[in-house]
């Protein structure tokens, strides 16, 4: 009898712990290099990567609902309406992620790559040196722009 409720004792114990704890998801969402653990974050990145532009609109939209202040979700949204040729929501959607961090690298590359696409080098060069104050000419983002603006 002893034995038996240490038994049972000891699974409604496990039975907290795992109804308190992450799904599976979460837990494999921490492992992709990701700024969010939000699930609908990670499947936009995903979608990205497969280039399915819709299904990341799609999930980044949940995502942007769920976490309001995330500027790399505001970023890869307006990346993906970039990559579907709508620029007035990939402006939006840059600026809102400039307006949340406005250091963040990878919205001024997107946008001035944005500019780039739509014409205006005039405003692409002023994230060009926007990029060069926050990380200098030699970071990533500062590179890929400057070669965007230089084929134009």
């Amino acid at each position: 009898m002893k034995s038996t409720m240490h038994a049972l004792l000891l699974l409604i114990a496990l039975a907290a712990v795992l109804a308190h704890s992450p799904p599976a998801a979460a837990v494999a969402a921490d492992t992709v290099s990701s700024s969010s653990t939000n699930a609908d974050y990670v499947l936009g990145e995903e979608a990205i990567k497969a280039r399915d532009w819709d299904r990341a609109v799609q999930h980044l939209e949940m995502a942007a609902r769920s976490e309001p202040g995330n500027p790399d979700v505001q970023n890869l949204l307006g990346y993906a309406f970039r990559n579907q040729k709508k620029f007035e929501l990939a402006f939006k959607h840059y600026q809102q992620a400039l307006k949340l961090d406005p250091k963040h690298r990878g919205a001024h590359e997107y946008i001035g790559e944005a500019y780039v696409l739509t014409g205006n080098t005039a405003k692409a060069n002023e994230h060009l040196v926007a990029l060069e104050r926050i990380c200098g000419k030699n970071c990533d983002e500062y590179q890929d722009l400057a070669r965007a603006i230089a084929k134009r």
